[in-house]
């Protein structure tokens, strides 16, 4: 109350001064402006100056006020269109997840509109045209995404690269992905499309080049490389056109772990025997046979025509003591006593195994020595047998012989 009272005396002491001043001195003021004067006291003159500053000051600030309010509204339209434009784009990769192709393109293609990163909108929908076999279209989708971001062509490439693959179309692939490879170290999985590419083209020589450089940056697990590794030496194995130089080369690039792998013996074994070298052959079988049992590599020692019938006879019954009842050697058994030209002994070898297991290959080893026994009737038997079993997935059908029996 006491500092109100203060204020109001010190604000009245004040007046009556500013009045008194007032009086003394009014003072003079005269504006010209062409043909027109003003004229008015001191003190007039500065309350009409400080209410023109004021003036101008309301005018600034509605002035200000209204271009601001149009910024405003112009941000608050752009900010709903680019939400509109991530709504869309979203909905859009709902739908490409989901498998809906034609929808996911069109709200795609729709929210590109207004969209700072249009890239992935251009590139799924071209990725749905694929979906949706419109080929002409997957092209125009991936140019604009190259325009609307230049520094992703290496990256388009290779999308494009993978689209072909998946049409199969290997060679046009490979030419898209030769580009990219040139800095593998910053798009290493430029090398799984490659890998995919060369199985295409069952370039197995170009795979295994590219192999190492696979294994480096850590493309593929460990199991995946190892089944594509044994697949590569399998399939140049098996590549080598009769010429037995090449197939002893490609067996040197085998790495030693898949050496001693069953498949891969058999495979080279089998080939070796086709272009009749066949004392090598004998001594990988024997190699591998002592490290472990392979049924199929006895298959394969039966096939062997060595020049010492009778000793590869003799090693073949030392390792029936062993296995008796193993099918695939009471074959090998049989089929090198037909070479050593132990009729009787192959005879019964063969029906050894065809005890154990019938199959239309023993049922045709059978078939053959009969008719040269001129035991005409058992031969056509399994002839016959091994014939069904070559095919044991007939429909059943109404014979002759089922009607007759039925009436």
């Amino acid at each position: 109350m006491r500092k109100l009272f203060i204020i109001s005396l010190v604000a009245l002491l004040l007046g009556a001064g500013i009045v008194a001043l007032i009086e003394a001195d009014p003072g003079y003021v005269l504006v010209s402006l062409g043909s027109y004067t003003l004229e008015a006291s001191l003190w007039v003159g500065l309350l009409l100056f400080a209410l023109l500053l004021f003036t101008i000051y309301l005018l600034v600030r509605v002035t200000y006020r209204v271009i601001g309010g149009q910024r405003s509204l112009f941000s608050w339209l752009g900010t709903r269109k680019a939400n509109k434009a991530l709504r869309l784009s979203t909905g859009g990769l709902i739908s490409f997840t989901e498998g809906n192709w034609a929808e996911a393109r069109r709200q795609l293609l729709s929210g590109v509109q207004n969209n700072d990163a249009p890239l992935v909108n251009y590139l799924l929908a071209a990725q749905s045209s694929v979906k949706l076999q419109d080929t002409g279209k997957v092209a125009d989708y991936l140019h604009a995404a190259g325009e609307a971001e230049p520094a992703a062509a290496v990256a388009i490439q290779m999308m494009q690269a993978e689209m072909k693959l998946q049409a199969s179309e290997y060679n046009q692939a490979l030419a898209l992905l030769i580009q990219a490879k040139s800095n593998v170290t910053r798009y290493p999985y430029v090398l799984c499309l490659l890998s995919r590419a060369y199985q295409g083209l069952n370039d197995w020589d170009m795979l295994l080049e590219l192999l190492p450089q696979l294994r480096k940056h850590k493309q593929l697990s460990s199991e995946m490389y190892g089944r594509l590794e044994k697949q590569v030496h399998q399939n140049r194995l098996s590549l080598f056109n009769g010429d037995l130089n090449r197939l002893h080369t490609n067996w040197k690039t085998v790495p030693k772990h898949l050496q001693s792998d069953v498949d891969i013996i058999q495979i080279y074994t089998h080939n070796l025997i086709e272009c009749q070298d066949y004392g090598l052959a004998e001594r990988v079988i024997l190699r591998a046979l002592k490290q472990a049992w392979h049924p199929v590599l006895v298959r394969e020692y039966g096939c062997l025509k060595g020049q010492n019938v009778s000793r590869q006879l003799s090693q073949a019954e030392k390792w029936l003591k062993a296995h008796p009842d193993d099918p695939e050697l009471l074959l090998c058994l049989g089929r090198l006593s037909a070479r050593a030209q132990a009729w009787s002994k192959s005879q019964q070898y063969f029906e050894s195994s065809y005890r154990v297991e019938p199959s239309a290959e023993i049922c045709a080893e059978l078939g053959r020595l009969l008719t040269s026994f001129g035991e005409a009737d058992a031969a056509n038997g399994y002839f016959r047998e091994g014939l069904l079993l070559s095919e044991d997935d007939l429909p059943d059908l109404a014979l002759p012989l089922q009607i007759a029996t039925d009436d």
